[in-house]
């Protein structure tokens, strides 16, 4: 059994494929970046969740030394060492480390 195909048929079935492989990688993109945004969306509210149990615990301390008061050094470092920690996080989050210059017209990546 013999197939004749005329030179048209033979690009149409080339283009059909072309469009097959075309639609099947769109979507293969699209699956991925929807599984990295619901990825990201999970971090993010699983550290907002980390943050505010953190929190809780930081002010449920703080409040215990506050309302019975004893030792002032013990208030101090109970209120001073969350700021410190806020501190350091906030000056590492806001400082730039480093610049990154563009690159010139004759300049390899």
């Amino acid at each position: 059994m013999t197939i004749n195909l005329t030179p048209t048929q033979v690009l149409a079935v080339l283009g059909a494929v072309v469009v097959v492989l075309w639609i099947w990688r769109a979507s293969a993109r699209r699956a991925r970046a929807a599984a990295n945004a619901a990825r990201t969306g999970a971090r993010l509210l699983s550290l907002t969740g980390r943050v505010l149990v953190m929190a809780g615990v930081i002010v449920g301390v703080q409040w215990v030394v506050i309302t019975h008061r004893g030792d002032t050094v013990l208030l101090l470092v109970v209120l001073g060492l969350p700021a410190l920690f806020a501190a350091y996080t906030l000056t590492r989050a806001l400082t730039i480390t480093s610049y990154d210059s563009p690159h010139g017209k004759g300049d390899r990546r």
